[in-house]
């Protein structure tokens, strides 16, 4: 009797038991082969020339060079901010380059251990760009002198520092040829980053 009921408690128990899952396991061979992607090293590129490097910007050519634009703005050092124009749409557009070197002044004291651009110098180098475009327009005179009138919406991304190239657009969206007052956009980069970007700035001729 006392066997009888104990065999039927053992077949009730197992009842409730969920029947186990199938063990997985892996192969020999497949074990090695993640631990031989796991240990595969990643080659490094091979060091390149200073010709190479040199050729990456070959197919960017020079359409006003630093004589050119002293010919178009009445800016001198220290504070011509410009050092080429490498595209340009008359009355339009420009594409200008910057090249940030520690040999200029104001990184005497901003700041001495720790190199930046300030902000507002990249905003003036923007604005001198735009001024290469439109002392070039109908109503305005290359060499003329223009002042800032306001500039809405800058935003500094990343610090520029010495050793860097600042790339600039702009692109002029009014011009009045009566009053010679302008406005445009801008925006500049460092190694494909965006480092400053404005809304709008505004200028005008001295009269």
């Amino acid at each position: 009797m006392k066997l009888a009921l104990l065999a039927t408690l053992a077949t009730a128990a197992t009842a409730f038991v969920a029947p186990s899952a199938p063990l997985t396991t892996r192969s020999p061979t497949q074990i090695f082969a993640e631990d031989e992607a796991e240990a595969e090293v990643v080659e490094e590129p091979a060091p390149r020339s200073a010709a190479e490097i040199s050729a990456l910007t070959s197919s960017v050519k020079t359409i006003f060079s630093l004589e050119d634009i002293n010919g178009i703005l009445p800016h001198r050092y220290p504070f011509l901010l410009v050092d080429k124009v490498v595209e340009y749409e008359q009355g339009k557009r420009a594409v200008g380059i910057k090249g940030v070197t520690l040999n200029e002044p104001h990184f005497t004291g901003h700041f001495p251990n720790r190199p930046i651009m300030p902000g507002v110098l990249q905003v003036e180098a923007l604005a001198q760009l735009a001024g290469i475009v439109c002392l070039q327009m109908e109503g305005a005179e290359p060499g003329a002198v223009f002042f800032f009138a306001g500039v809405d919406g800058v935003k500094w991304k990343k610090p520029v520092v010495p050793g860097d190239t600042l790339v600039m657009e702009v692109e002029i969206k009014k011009w009045n040829k009566r009053f010679g007052i302008a406005s445009a956009t801008g925006r500049a980069y460092v190694d494909g980053e965006l480092a400053v970007e404005l809304d709008e700035m505004k200028f005008a001729l001295a009269k």
